[in-house]
């Protein structure tokens, strides 16, 4: 299980593809599929909510997801955005090894 997808939860379109595109070109991810409006039900700070939201899929490898979700963190407007990563199992080998050849870890501070 070298391959994971996250799954993140935005208040709308714009704001999933910004989070995608910079995820992307900083090649966290291999790729960022935005989905059309979903009803999201559930209960915030005590209370029901019930608001429209989209659902923005990131394909990349297992040792990317932590990056992967900081920077989901300083791009969401959420205060607690959902963002899940669910292990890829198995899947197309050419399409794995895509998402090898276009991901890789972000590089490392200096100390000092």
């Amino acid at each position: 299980m070298d391959y994971s997808m996250l799954v993140v939860t935005c208040p709308d379109r714009k704001v999933a593809e910004t989070i995608a595109d910079r995820i992307v070109r900083d090649r966290l991810a291999a790729c960022g599929s935005v989905t059309t409006s979903v009803t999201s039900i559930y209960r915030w700070k005590g209370r029901m909510r019930r608001d429209s939201e989209v659902i923005l899929f990131l394909k990349t490898r297992r040792r990317l997801v932590s990056a992967c979700v900081d920077a989901v963190r300083s791009l969401h407007p959420y205060e607690v955005p959902e963002v899940i990563a669910l292990p890829i199992a198995s899947g197309f080998p050419a399409y794995l090894s895509w998402v090898s050849d276009e991901t890789r870890a972000p590089p490392r501070r200096r100390r000092g």
